[in-house]
Parts: C-alpha cells; sequence; structure tokens
C-alpha cells in the first residue's frame, strides 16, 4: 500500500502527518499542558475535581516524595494498582516526573497474576487501593517490592466527607479484607511530606521507558509491553490529529481546553489510558472518572451532573446503559463524540 493511500480519504480538518519532533517526552506534553490549561478542570471523580495546576502541584509533590523519601532511581518500577480514582493520574504523572517507569497493574488480578507482573517488571514501589491490601500482603515476600504506598478512597475529599466515605467502604460495605502492612505509607502522609519539597526535573527522550503495559494474558502469562516516551507522545499526537476534524461550522469538531469526557473504563487498561491521560492531557480535556462503571444507577447519576461532549466506552456498556431508562432521559445536546472498542 502507498504511503499516501489514506491522504485523500481523512475527514476534512485532519492532517496526513503528525510532528514528533513537537515533544520530547510525555513530561513536556504534561508541564505544558498544566501550564496552558492551568486553571481548566482536569479530572473528577466523587465530587472532587482537579484543576490543571492542582494536579501539576499535587503530581510534583508526590514525585518530589519518591526523589526525597525513597532510594528510587530513574529506570526504576513503580505499580500503580487502583481503579479510576483521582489518586491515579496524581501517581502516574509523579512517577514520572522522578523518571521512573509506571507499571500499569489490575487491581482485579488473582495473587498469582500479582505475583508474576510484579516480578517480571521487577517492581520496587506499589502503589494500591487499600481494599487490596490482603493480596498486597499475600504476594509481597514474593517481590522485590520495597515501598508502599496506599491509599483510600476517601483520599482527596474534604474532611468530613472523605471520612464518612472510608468508614462505609470499610465498615458498612465490608470492602476492605483484614491485613497487616505496617511499612505502607498512606496516601495523604506521602502528599504531606513531599509538601514543600524540591521536586529535581529529569529529563527523558522519545527513546526511554516510560510504561510498562501488560497484556491481557489470554495466550499465556501476561507480557509486559515497552512503551516508550514516543510511543506515547505519538499516540497523543494522533489522537489530536483525529479529533481536529472539521465541524459544520468549519472549526474542529474537538476544541483546546473545552472538552467534557466520560471515562468509565479503567485507566490501567492502555484504551482509556491513551485516551484519557494522554491524548486528553494534550489538548486540555475534562475527564470525568467512574469508579465503579457496573453501577448503571451511580454512573447515570454522574452523567447528570455534566453536559458532557465525548464519551468512550465498550459495546457493551453502550448497550447495558441504551437499556437504561433514566439513561435515556439524559440530556445528549452537548455530545460529540463516542468511542468504542
Amino acid at each position: 500500500m502507498q504511503p499516501d493511500f489514506w491522504n485523500d480519504k481523512r475527514a476534512p480538518g485532519v492532517p496526513n502527518d503528525i510532528d514528533l519532533s513537537s515533544y520530547k517526552s510525555v513530561i513536556e506534553v504534561f508541564e505544558r499542558s498544566c501550564k496552558r490549561f492551568a486553571d481548566r478542570p482536569a479530572f473528577s471523580n466523587l465530587g472532587v475535581t482537579l484543576t490543571y495546576a492542582e494536579l501539576d502541584r499535587l503530581s510534583a509533590t508526590f514525585a518530589a516524595y519518591l526523589q526525597k523519601h525513597t532510594d528510587l532511581k530513574p529506570g526504576d518500577r513503580i505499580a500503580v494498582q487502583m481503579p479510576n480514582v483521582l489518586q491515579y493520574p496524581i501517581a502516574v504523572f509523579g512517577a514520572m516526573r522522578a523518571g521512573l517507569i509506571v507499571v500499569n497493574t489490575n487491581p482485579l488480578y488473582t495473587a498469582r497474576e500479582m505475583r508474576h507482573q510484579f516480578k517480571d517488571a521487577g517492581v520496587r514501589a506499589l502503589v494500591y487501593l487499600n481494599m487490596f491490601g490482603k493480596l498486597v500482603q499475600e504476594v509481597l515476600p514474593d517481590t522485590e517490592i520495597e515501598y508502599l504506598i496506599e491509599a483510600r478512597m476517601g483520599d482527596l475529599l474534604p474532611s468530613l466527607k472523605g471520612w464518612l466515605v472510608n468508614t462505609v467502604v470499610k465498615k458498612v460495605k465490608k470492602m476492605v479484607p483484614d491485613y497487616h502492612l505496617p511499612q505502607a505509607i498512606a496516601f495523604k502522609q506521602v502528599l504531606k511530606q513531599g509538601h514543600g519539597q524540591t521536586l529535581t526535573p529529569v529529563k527523558a527522550s522519545h527513546d526511554d521507558i516510560a510504561v510498562l503495559q501488560y497484556t491481557g494474558g489470554t495466550t499465556g502469562v501476561a507480557k509486559g509491553a515497552m512503551l516508550t516516551h514516543g510511543n506515547l507522545v505519538a499516540n497523543m499526537l494522533q489522537v489530536d490529529a483525529c479529533l481536529a476534524q472539521l465541524g459544520d461550522d468549519g472549526t474542529p469538531l474537538m476544541k483546546q481546553g473545552q472538552e467534557i469526557m466520560i471515562a468509565p473504563l479503567p485507566l490501567y487498561h492502555i484504551y482509556a489510558f491513551t485516551f484519557h491521560c494522554m491524548a486528553m492531557m494534550l489538548i486540555g480535556g475534562h475527564n470525568i472518572l467512574l469508579t465503579n462503571p457496573r453501577d448503571l444507577p451511580a454512573v447515570v447519576k454522574d452523567l447528570a451532573k455534566y453536559r458532557f461532549t465525548g464519551f468512550v466506552g465498550l459495546n457493551t456498556l453502550f448497550v447495558a446503559l441504551c437499556n437504561n431508562e433514566d439513561f435515556r432521559k439524559l440530556d445528549f445536546s452537548s455530545l460529540k463524540l463516542t468511542v468504542s472498542g
């Protein structure tokens, strides 16, 4: 097939080429976007919204903690094992800014799967949600993990609401089995200790590994794909190019710093990670994180709060929602884009 085969087949406004020299790394994209879209919302979850400026500050604090209070060095691997909560982007971008390689880890893994991934990736640090603490305790002796950072659902909520959410999750819903990990440091404590510390900038290039993304394991054990900063920058620019398609008014369908994207799919999977953490970062999008997309009434309740312009999901989720009477009553007048995998 000729390289220019698709040139006359793309939608109006979509360029034929992207400029990979635009950014040297994911870190550069992140830091530029945080300055450009400082006052714009970046991620929302459980009624709390982080602006790009706040995400910049918190991720820098997280990175400073890793640099000043551990002996982790650029190139070391840190696993992030959480559902869609605000701690996830803070940890991921904070780890990258400290020069670490992020290992996205499914929180629904079995102990066997966790052992394999942590050992295979050479993970030295783990950020996890406390409801998975019992499994962490079980697999820890079989790994090389030295540092544990434990998040709780209510970490970033106002004090009283956060306490209430954490109490309900543990005492009422019984979602936190008993475990004993005295060496773990609380996510909130990490932010407290990192506050006021100076982040030492880490330079990264296209060829440096940014993420180890594990496959689904359908053909044997899960395998870690080495995603470089160049890989992810290319993905961002490709998505951005596609979103430059012109609307009926002759302007790009998706506007910089104006889009509100529904994020029901787990960020630890490459599909949602690439779209919400990478591509939306480039254009200053607002990502609405849905922690449990299987709870359809809660999903619909969340959707009703926003004039969302984009929805990234899967066919099974879309079918379930379309069969939900309350979902069909929502206002879709702002919706411009749906993406299904």
